[in-house]
């Protein structure tokens, strides 16, 4: 979309870029197909994401739709997306590890700023740091009060796709956008009062739609059970647009079929993933989770 090129395979002349990245220190490390001279981008210097050919760094990028890649589980139809926020924090790199390796297909990050939501989290450094760590899609869920200001930031860090509020954008179109031209999925995230029409207007530029189906800001709430009627009418709106429907909180296997049965595609679990001790727990939490939901489908 947008006109980019987006890869399953690592094409055998990508090169990653080897120029420093001013703001970080360290190389730009992004996936270009005509890296100039010396390796590096030839406008690497202002990162300009509409003058160059690439895909962010990851090896294998999953089609939005899928077709047999390891981390799209196509044949269920499901995406287990854990959140890092329930993890433990003074070993993340390895707890991001331990769920690659357990089934996750995407890494949820929830970017709090103590502002929007009352809690705060992290930000671009802890990302850009854990994006050596794993292949799997980035998932950064942005609940800050500036979204627009901070883009460029996240995109950079190494964030695949960007979910930002449509209570936090006065200018919705334009930010969407904006995420597209960086080279990444637009998101648009809705808080349980928010109702689904305010997505309308914005439907041509969207990638994927973030229910949550609890109030933003802490991991370990009940699962709301109204927005189960809400994700149902998204469904209903989305038909025949490649637009997956996410969902975030309470999610577990006792609710897993509830959100997939009304439409949802993309399942955030923080508790219900984290729980138990390493990787052998989490991968028998992401498959009871898995396993519910595609029976419900």
């Amino acid at each position: 979309q947008g006109g980019q090129q987006w890869w399953t395979v690592r094409p055998a002349s990508a090169r990653e870029c080897s120029a420093i990245d001013p703001q970080w220190g360290s190389p730009c490390g992004i996936l270009c197909l005509d890296a100039g001279i010396n390796g590096r981008h030839q406008s690497c210097e202002s990162l300009n994401a509409r003058s160059l050919s690439f895909r962010r760094r990851t090896a294998i990028t999953p089609s939005w739709t899928g077709t047999a890649q390891a981390d799209m589980h196509v044949d269920d139809g499901i995406i287990i997306a854990p959140s890092i926020l329930a993890s433990n924090f003074s070993r993340l790199a390895d707890e991001v590890s331990a769920i690659d390796r357990a089934g996750a297909d995407w890494i949820h990050l929830d970017v709090m700023d103590g502002h929007f939501v009352p809690n705060l989290t992290f930000g671009p450094p802890v990302i850009k740091a854990l994006r050596h760590v794993t292949d799997r899609t980035f998932d950064a869920h942005l609940m800050v009060s500036n979204p627009d200001a901070l883009l460029d930031s996240y995109a950079k860090a190494g964030a695949e796709i960007i979910t930002v509020h449509a209570e936090a954008c006065p200018h919705l179109d334009r930010t969407l956008s904006r995420i597209r031209e960086l080279g990444c999925r637009a998101g648009v995230s809705l808080n349980p009062h928010s109702p689904a029409d305010v997505l309308a207007n914005v439907l041509d530029r969207l990638d994927l739609i973030l229910v949550m189906t609890v109030n933003p800001g802490f991991g370990g709430q009940s699962f709301i059970g109204e927005m189960v009627e809400k994700i149902a009418t998204i469904r209903q709106m989305t038909a025949g647009r490649d637009i997956v429907i996410e969902v975030d909180g309470g999610i577990t296997a006792e609710t897993a079929p509830l959100v997939a049965a009304a439409g949802a595609r993309a399942l955030v679990a923080g508790s219900a993933v984290f729980k138990g001790d390493g990787e052998a727990a989490y991968r028998a939490n992401i498959d009871a989770i898995r396993t519910a939901a595609a029976a419900a489908r």
